[in-house]
């Protein structure tokens, strides 16, 4: 039938699933791959910050801390030990053990770490380090206090560098091709928007009423849902290894793929000098480290205000819950109905400076709120918490609508040890960098402010945001110019 014969529910569902009907059997299992590590991640997530941020002597301050200065140190070993066990092991093996390590150490916080937080957290021992630091370091004591908070902070963000970017991502761009790309990766970055849209209802429901007066059972709730998640994500991942991607089939000479099994030579020193010797993966390495940043600078601020809204873990973390929902249900909705279709429409130079400009200026504009509080009448409090929301709502759906599909579109184009080496190093280390490199910003500022408040150095970043934001488009605009080079650009 011709394209001009196709009746308008053929071209919608065309334009909505344009999925073939013999790709069923691995996108499928894809979509729902990414549907729980999503789900998963989202959980922890509203969990991590709700931990730290609310436990005692604690504040929005710990988040610089622990990114800053523990997150990325362990990003950096996880990413050398996965290199070293790379050359050892098939990827499946280090699929599978990497869930598992997380499913483990989740088991252990939720019914015995944390059963027993106030007999392991060292309070006397804090209170005399903060008597002697004084109040402006309690940021720092407060890590040593709240020990077990941190270390699960620390395994919820690592989570996200290393399940979703370099497991997830790494797997898919390994068994897809370019022309599967364009119409599939928009409906994974779906799914995880889809996952999202239940997060706030499942941490509601174990927070609310019903184990209001029972934070600990709640929390076991939680736990017992990740784990279910872990065990899913593992099972579609043996499905896909030893059934769908043995159909010779799948592995037609225009994928260029090897065996999904194959051990992969895979160093971070090498991975950092291909960033460095190519101006293709400078760019997006550059796009990625942006990102981090820009973000990480303007949501500490946001938290911090939350705080002194909800200073409650229960109330604290219902509201992110509440958030992370709407993240979700605007990101399905754009990503389903527009993203894809703008991508296949507009080009991806389009589509990928969109997440700069709209982060950009929902985050300047957030700031200068802050720092204008006069401007919003007698409640400057509520409506500042509200505004920050929704510019974490809007950076979000950038990011999951149109930032990483751009960014994972582009990595394809290269050849496959590139792919492998440049991905790990950008995925895992650039955007530790990004996150970590707004950290050092903050903590750097804090203590040259002396006041132990990141509230007191907003006027300082908005300057930093502003110079982010310019070169993060430089380096959309300058990679876009590589696909050309590659014959690609006219094809995204």
């Amino acid at each position: 039938m011709a394209s001009g014969d196709k009746s308008p529910l053929t071209k919608w569902r065309e334009r909505l699933w344009p999925i073939h009907a013999y790709e069923l059997k691995k996108i499928l299992p894809l979509l729902f791959m990414k549907f729980f590590i999503s789900f998963t991640y989202g959980v922890l997530t509203t969990m991590k910050d709700a931990f730290v941020v609310t436990a005692k002597g604690a504040g929005a301050e710990v988040i610089p801390v622990l990114k800053g200065w523990i997150v990325l140190p362990i990003a950096l070993g996880a990413t050398l030990l996965y290199s070293k066990l790379a050359n050892v092991f098939r990827r499946s093996i280090l699929f599978y053990s990497i869930i598992l390590l997380f499913m483990v150490f989740v088991f252990l916080y939720g019914f015995i770490l944390y059963p027993h937080l106030d007999a392991l957290s060292p309070h006397q021992s804090a209170d005399w380090l903060l008597s002697q630091l004084g109040q402006e370091n309690a940021h720092w004591v407060a890590i040593y206090r709240n020990w077990i908070q941190s270390i699960f902070f620390v395994a919820a963000e690592l989570w996200g560098s290393l399940v979703i970017f370099l497991l997830f991502w790494g797997f898919v761009n390994h068994i897809c091709n370019f022309n599967e790309a364009k119409r599939c990766y928009n409906l994974f970055i779906a799914g995880g928007d889809l996952a999202q849209m239940f997060t706030g209802p499942l941490v509601c429901y174990f927070t609310g009423k019903y184990f209001a007066s029972q934070f600990g059972l709640a929390l076991q709730g939680l736990v017992c849902c990740v784990l279910f998640f872990g065990f899913m994500i593992m099972a579609l991942h043996f499905f896909l290894t030893r059934r769908v991607l043995k159909d010779e089939r799948l592995y037609q000479p225009e994928h260029n793929q090897q065996p999904i099994d194959q051990k992969t030579k895979l160093s971070l020193l090498e991975s950092l000098k291909f960033i460095v010797r190519s101006p293709y993966l400078r760019y997006i390495a550059m796009m990625v480290v942006a990102y981090g940043l820009t973000i990480n600078l303007t949501e500490v601020t946001w938290k911090a205000n939350l705080k002194l809204a909800y200073p409650e873990t229960g109330a604290y973390q219902g509201f992110m819950a509440t958030v992370s929902s709407s993240v979700g249900i605007c990101s399905f909705i754009i990503t389903l109905f527009f993203s894809g279709l703008l991508i296949r429409r507009l080009g991806w130079h389009f589509c990928a400076q969109l997440p700069p400009v709209v982060i950009g200026a929902t985050s300047l504009i957030f700031l200068t709120l802050f720092l204008n509080q006069e401007w919003l009448g007698p409640s400057p409090l509520f409506l500042i918490v509200l505004f920050g929301a929704f510019q974490n709502v809007s950076t979000k759906v950038m990011k999951y609508a149109f930032f990483d599909a751009t960014k994972e579109m582009s990595y394809i184009p290269l050849d496959q040890e590139s792919k492998v080496k440049g991905k790990a190093a950008i995925d895992v280390v650039g955007s530790r960098l990004g996150k970590s490199g707004a950290a050092w910003i903050q903590i750097v500022l804090i203590q040259i402010a002396g006041t132990g408040s990141v509230l007191s150095i907003t006027h300082f970043l908005l300057p930093l945001i502003g110079c982010t934001i310019f070169f993060w488009i430089l380096s959309v605009r300058q990679l876009n110019k590589e696909f050309s080079k590659k014959k690609w650009a006219e094809q995204i």
